[in-house]
This record gives C-alpha cells, sequence and structure tokens, in this order.
C-alpha cells in the first residue's frame, strides 16, 4: 500500500471503485468500497494524490479526502472518456480516470467550498423554477386554444387569459377547475421566483466586485452572480482559455493544412453562456449609430453577418471582458460610441 502514488476513484450512489498505481504506473490496487467505507479508509493511508471525474457529488468528496490530508484532483468527465477501453464498467471507468490523472495537460477543477455550491444552487433552484413557470403558462395557453382561446406568449398575458376562460360560458365547469389549478400553480411558483431574485439581488448588491461586473453591457446581477460562483479566472491563462472552455468560439475541425470552423461547441457552463448569449443579443436588438453600446466594430459586424452571428460574436467578446475584469479587478471602461 506504500507504493502507491495515485488512487483514482470512480464515484457512484453506492459502489465506489478504487484503481491505485505506482510511480511506474503499474496497478496495485483494485477494489470497491460501500460508501460508508471511503472516509475510513483513506483515513488510514499516508496523503496521497486521489483523483475523481467533476460532478456535483465528488466536490464534497474532495473536501472530505483534503480534511484527511490527501491530494484531490477533479477532471472534467469530457477529458476523461477517452481514455475508457472498450466494455464500459466501473473499473475501467477507474482506470480511465488512472490514466488521464497522470497527464500533466489535463488540468484538473477546483475543488468548490460548501459556501460556494450554496451559491450556485440558489442560481440553480431559481432556474428551475422559472422553467416550471414556463411550463405551467404553455400549458394553460395549450389547454385554452382547445376552447377556441388564444393568448399571445409571456407570462404577463395568463391572468388576462384566466379571467377570458372564467367568463367563457362554452368552458365546462370542469375545465374551470382545471384552468383555476394552473392559475394557482403558476402564482404559486412566480412568487418563489420572485422571492430568489431577492435573495439574488441582495448577494449581488452585498458584492463589490458582483456589482462591477453588472457594469458591463449586456451583463445584469443574475450573470454576475452566475460568474463568480462557476468561474475561477485565474485557472485560466488568458481570456481566450476561458472564452473556449465556455464553448462560444466556433468548434474547429482541420486537417491536411486546412482550417474548417463549425458552431459553437458548447463546452463549459451552460447557464453562463447562455446568459451571456441572451445579454448579447438584447444589445444587438437596439444597438444602431449613436447608442451607447454603438462601436465600430460592433456596427460594422451587422453591415456583414446576420444578427444571430453578431450575438455570438458580441458573447464571445463579453466572456473576455468578464474575465478580464475578474482577473484584475478593474472597472468596466467603456469604448467612444460610434457616430
Amino acid at each position: 500500500m506504500t507504493e502507491v502514488t495515485l488512487i483514482a476513484m470512480d464515484t457512484s450512489k453506492h459502489v465506489f471503485t478504487l484503481h491505485g498505481v505506482d510511480a511506474q504506473g503499474k496497478t496495485v490496487v483494485q477494489r470497491e468500497l460501500r460508501r460508508n467505507q471511503v472516509a475510513e479508509f483513506f483515513r488510514k493511508l499516508p496523503p496521497t494524490e486521489v483523483a475523481l471525474e467533476a460532478c456535483g457529488g465528488s466536490h464534497h468528496w474532495g473536501r472530505t479526502l483534503a480534511a484527511l490530508g490527501h491530494v484531490v484532483r477533479l477532471l472534467p468527465p469530457q477529458y476523461v472518456k477517452p481514455f475508457v477501453k472498450r466494455g464500459k464498467n466501473d473499473r475501467n471507468d477507474a482506470q480511465a480516470i488512472a490514466e488521464a490523472a497522470r497527464r500533466p495537460d489535463i488540468k484538473p477543477v477546483p475543488v468548490k467550498s460548501a459556501e460556494a455550491q450554496a451559491d450556485a444552487m440558489i442560481l440553480s433552484v431559481r432556474e428551475l423554477l422559472v422553467k416550471q413557470r414556463t411550463q405551467l403558462v404553455n400549458a394553460l395557453r395549450g389547454h385554452a386554444a382547445e376552447f377556441g382561446l388564444i393568448a399571445p406568449k409571456g407570462r404577463q398575458k395568463a391572468e388576462t387569459l384566466l379571467e377570458r376562460v372564467a367568463a367563457e360560458p362554452a368552458v365546462p365547469p370542469a375545465a374551470q377547475a382545471m384552468f383555476a389549478e394552473l392559475g394557482a400553480a403558476i402564482a404559486t411558483v412566480h412568487a418563489r421566483v420572485v422571492e430568489l431574485e431577492r435573495k439574488l439581488t441582495r448577494q449581488h448588491r452585498a458584492n463589490p466586485l458582483s456589482r462591477q461586473l453588472a457594469e458591463a453591457p449586456g451583463i445584469g446581477p443574475i450573470t454576475a452572480l452566475t460568474a463568480l460562483t462557476v468561474v475561477d479566472p485565474h485557472s485560466f491563462h488568458s481570456s481566450r482559455h476561458f472564452a473556449a472552455w465556455l464553448g462560444i468560439p466556433p468548434k474547429e475541425h482541420s486537417t491536411g493544412g486546412r482550417q474548417r470552423m463549425g458552431g459553437m461547441s458548447r463546452q463549459g457552463n451552460e447557464r453562463l453562456r447562455r446568459l451571456l448569449v441572451q445579454g448579447a443579443t438584447s444589445i444587438v436588438k437596439v444597438v444602431k449609430p449613436g447608442h451607447r453600446y454603438a462601436s465600430p466594430w460592433l456596427l460594422g459586424l451587422l453591415a456583414r453577418k446576420p444578427r444571430k452571428v453578431v450575438a455570438v460574436a458580441l458573447a464571445n467578446k463579453m466572456a473576455r471582458v468578464l474575465w478580464a475584469m475578474m482577473v484584475s479587478g478593474e472597472a468596466y471602461r467603456p469604448m467612444p460610441a460610434a457616430g
């Protein structure tokens, strides 16, 4: 056991598979542990390097193992997958984690603290409730259309639609009761969303860096808090690396000296990428000569490219600005508006 220099652990709900190697990469440990045996097993080991795939539960084990004196490395799952041999099973997965952990060019994911995960959880729960509210409103509009009542899109139109349904004599009482259920569910979920947004607003106002990030074009409190909770800016060498990790730049499929660029790679954090693209889209919709965000670069791009393409390009630039502000701590300096 003293020869072990690296232990890779494939986690699951109940069974954890370990794959330990020595300094030459030879397998010296292969065993399975129950969840309640993991902490005791590593407590008896001398300090060693432990590698896991980065997921929600891995941060808990990262904190637990680090408290026991071990060096924890969380590896992105997409970098571990190429090392999995054919015939996927827990042992092959643990061996693939060990192979990936020995590659110096694969950078680990920082272990999040419990407080950081709590802050990120508020954003995740809000996003889930917003989706549920949208589903309820769409269900309301769909059922109302079955009775010939059409309403525009948007949550704000739901109350008007409910009033029209209640005043429509052609809607049977059983359907009226179900429409009332949908209306009550929409009101309940909306109240929860509003309460969470109040908490996020208080967090935003209490964080000087979050307020500073929100000064940049297209970046609001939600985007600023998301960036601060999911990103460690110092783990990236430059803004280009950060934007590439986020998945905004185009995917490259080049060969034979011929460069081929595709669409967005869509890697990295999905929520932050979506918020940046939405913020960029809001700017592209209103920008025109003389607007405060109308830079020569943006106006020139709008003259040559479709608006959706321009929005993605602007989101790419916003991501780089976001990284620079988080690393340097400097305030946003707006460019002169184009005439």
